[in-house]
Formats: structure tokens, C-alpha cells, sequence
């Protein structure tokens, strides 16, 4: 399987009818491990009622305390190859060696509820579907340092030392590709940080978008080690 895959036409086309019918807004937010996309996201469902987030399918294994259903669709990697050639992933990519993908279906159940829906994927995903959905809005999610993101990788305890290396400098090489979203987010302060984003997802933060702001420029030349 390769690493990842273009929108098949029919899943563009399915796509653009379910957002067009419904008028719902489609949400992307990506970040590097441990940047803490998740649990922004989370406490942004709980203040927008009429926000809902596409639950993705993924090959690796649940970590300690994780539900099918909740926090992934744990599938086999035979169950995700037959769904890539059924054309039913809207995006789908290779991460960390496991693959994680969107089903358009869970999409589609989502507009249905005339809901606004929000996706939690990686930069690959996100250029997907840019290209299915031209219209949606993308956000990255920037760790305030590299020590902080050091931190809180090792916090979760859930990773050997060797694996929280490995996710250090993947995590560098996903930054780079923050230049290529609307908006872009420093998570420094996290009540600060969920209300940026509440701010974006209803259309009020100007003030957050791209990735030219001079504070953006500074922490990315940080992480990335640029002179």
C-alpha cells in the first residue's frame, strides 16, 4: 500500500454534493504529534453544539484507555486496504507506519445533521482534501517549543524513549508544512488556544490567519532551526 493515495473522482464529487446540499462548513485541523490538536478540539465540541467531528479509521493499536469508536475506528490493515479500493476514504495517509483514514460516509451522516463538521487529520490528509473540498478551512496547531513538544510526548506515557525520538523529528518535518493552511495556531496558553480556534471556526480571527503573522515566522524558524 502506498503511503498515501489521491481523492478518487467519485469520492470528490460525492463530497462536494453532501457539503453543497447540506451548507455545512468542513473544519480541517492538523498538527505534529503532541502539538495538543486533540484536546483542543475537544473542548471546542463542547462549547459549539452544532459542531461534530468525523471519527477516522486507523491500523494502529489502542493505547491505554481507547475505544473503538471514540477516539478511532480500530481496524485491521487488511479491513483498510479493502475500504481504500471500495473508494469509501475521503483521505487517507501513512503516519508513524500505521494508516489513518476518513470514510466519506461518516462525512455525509455528519451534514446530514445540518452540523458544521470538523476533521482531526495530518498535513497529507489535509491536502486531500483541499482537493475534494476547496472550500473548507484549514488550521495547524503549533507547539509553543520543541522542549514543550518534548514534554508533552513524554507525558503521555504511552511511547518508548525510542518512539518519542522518532516522533520528534517527524514532528519537525510535519511542521513544515504549516505555510500550506489558512490559519495557524500557537497552542502556548490552552484556554487562550481553544478560544483562537472557537474565534476561527466561527469567522472571527483575522488576526490568526496564515502563516505569514511575524510571531508564526519566529516560532517556525525555532522549530525548524533555521538561522
Amino acid at each position: 500500500m502506498p503511503a498515501h493515495s489521491q481523492v478518487p473522482p467519485r469520492a470528490l464529487a460525492d463530497a462536494e454534493r453532501s457539503n453543497a446540499a447540506t451548507g455545512g462548513r468542513l473544519f480541517v485541523v492538523a498538527a505534529p504529534s503532541g502539538a495538543g490538536k486533540t484536546s483542543l478540539v475537544n473542548a471546542v465540541l463542547e462549547r459549539e453544539p452544532r459542531l461534530r467531528v468525523c471519527v477516522s479509521h486507523t491500523t494502529r493499536k489502542p493505547r491505554r484507555q481507547e475505544r473503538s469508536g471514540r477516539e478511532y475506528h480500530f481496524v485491521d490493515e487488511s479491513e483498510f486496504q479493502r475500504m481504500v479500493e471500495a473508494g469509501e476514504f475521503l483521505e487517507w495517509a501513512q503516519v508513524f507506519g500505521n494508516y489513518y483514514g476518513t470514510s466519506r460516509s461518516a462525512l455525509q451522516a455528519a451534514f446530514a445533521e445540518q452540523c458544521d463538521v470538523i476533521l482531526e487529520i495530518d498535513w497529507q490528509g489535509a491536502e486531500q482534501v483541499r482537493t475534494a473540498q476547496p472550500d473548507c478551512i484549514t488550521v495547524f496547531v503549533l507547539p509553543p517549543s520543541r522542549a514543550a513538544l518534548a514534554e508533552r510526548l513524554r507525558g503521555r506515557r504511552t511511547e518508548a524513549d525510542a518512539e518519542i525520538a522518532r516522533r520528534l523529528a517527524e514532528a519537525i518535518v510535519d511542521i513544515e508544512h504549516a505555510r500550506e493552511f489558512e490559519y495557524v495556531l500557537i497552542n502556548d496558553q490552552f484556554e487562550r488556544a481553544v478560544d483562537d480556534l472557537q474565534r476561527i471556526l466561527r469567522g472571527e480571527a483575522p488576526d490568526l490567519g496564515g502563516p505569514q503573522r511575524p510571531a508564526v515566522q519566529k516560532l517556525m524558524a525555532e522549530l525548524l532551526e533555521l538561522p
